[in-house]
């Protein structure tokens, strides 16, 4: 049975998350627009500087942070993160001419979470003109 654009897109971000440099969990992103994929990302250390899987250690994991995406207070220690999240770094590899009316398709390897993007990421979809976001749980 052929399965769906969602979950084909959903597949592809999975797939994209397993790139992650990220100790404490992995993410993946994929912007597409008129069936045709945009851009993508994964969570990690900005390019040049070191990946904590490299460093072995990751401030989250020393520091105690929700883990839930959905809880009171997640993204609160952004700045302290080394990360870019995944949905950053797609949109900052995309033209915003062609995010306009597109989807972002996130997801994790954790597949006991169902990803959701933080405050900053979601003001970052919006001003990129993303008008749809869909994780395993549907669209947001």
């Amino acid at each position: 049975m052929r399965i769906g654009k969602d979950q084909y897109y959903l597949k592809i971000a999975e797939t994209i998350a397993v790139r992650s440099t990220c100790l404490r969990r992995q993410y993946g992103a994929v912007i597409v627009n008129n069936d045709i994929i945009v851009a993508t990302g994964y969570n990690g250390a900005p390019r040049g500087e070191p990946n904590c899987c490299d460093a072995g250690k990751c401030y989250c994991r020393e520091h105690p942070t929700p883990l839930d995406p959905h809880a009171a207070g997640h993204g609160s220690q952004y700045g302290s993160c080394v990360a870019v999240h995944a949905e950053q770094n797609a949109i900052t590899c995309a033209a915003r001419k062609d995010m306009q009316g597109g989807t972002l398709y996130l997801a994790t390897t954790d597949l006991e979470v169902d990803p959701a993007p933080c405050n900053i990421c979601d003001r970052m979809i919006k001003n990129a003109g993303i008008t749809k976001v869909v994780t395993r749980a549907g669209a947001l």
